[in-house]
């Protein structure tokens, strides 16, 4: 098997915010690469028979959430400010316009401070423009991509697979067939990356014992 996580996000999400904030290093200290899945949650959602209103909708829970990301925020020692518009499509698709990990990577950590960060507003051309030009990308080529039918197409797909392996929401990690939903999960993902490593260090000590 690849040692690869694959992270299903929406930028539309804090909780994805918080676990790429730790994901990458945990991924490194296991030497696990990223795969970096951009989704619409709101689809994903009603793929899964999901049809209640999101967070922001209800009052009484947004309330509550705002104060949960603080607590998030303050435990990872990152800012957290809620941002000006939920229109998070193009910024996902962006996430497609990265042709090697390393760019995936950096896009989407950029796109989340950007958002979650800063507060920024998700669809403004100026925040399009800033995030090309941080990444070094040619910005009408950047644009011209987003707003492209290739890159819906890539972007249904995207989500219609990850609902195909069994994601209903995001975060979610997954190795192999094993998932994981939420920030809050990722101390079940390293308990088993450390039981995965142990096996391979039996199994290495078996083998050269055999020789």
């Amino acid at each position: 098997m690849d040692r690869v996580i694959d992270f299903y996000f929406d930028l539309i999400s804090p909780f994805s915010y918080f676990a790429q904030h730790r994901l990458p290093d945990l991924g490194m200290r296991y030497g696990y690469g990223i795969c970096y899945h951009p989704v619409d949650l709101k689809a994903l959602k009603l793929l899964a028979g999901n049809t209640a209103p999101a967070t922001r909708e209800i009052p009484i829970k947004l309330a509550y959430a705002r104060v949960d990301q603080k607590r998030w925020a303050a435990r990872y020692r990152v800012p957290v400010k809620p941002p000006q518009e939920y229109a998070s499509g193009l910024l996902n698709k962006g996430a497609l316009f990265a042709s090697e990990p390393e760019d995936a990577r950096r896009y989407v950590t950029l796109a989340f401070h950007k958002v979650w960060g800063e507060g920024g507003p998700m669809t403004t051309e100026a925040l399009l423009r800033s995030i090309a030009s941080e990444m070094g990308w040619n910005f009408p080529a950047f644009e011209t991509f987003i707003r492209s039918t290739e890159a819906d197409e890539r972007y249904t797909r995207s989500t219609r697979s990850a609902h195909e392996r069994g994601v209903f929401g995001v975060p979610t990690m997954m190795i192999g067939d094993d998932l994981w939903w939420g920030n809050d999960r990722l101390d079940f993902l390293s308990e088993h990356l450390d039981r995965l490593q142990l096996d391979r260090a039996g199994t290495l000590a078996g083998a050269a014992v055999k020789k």
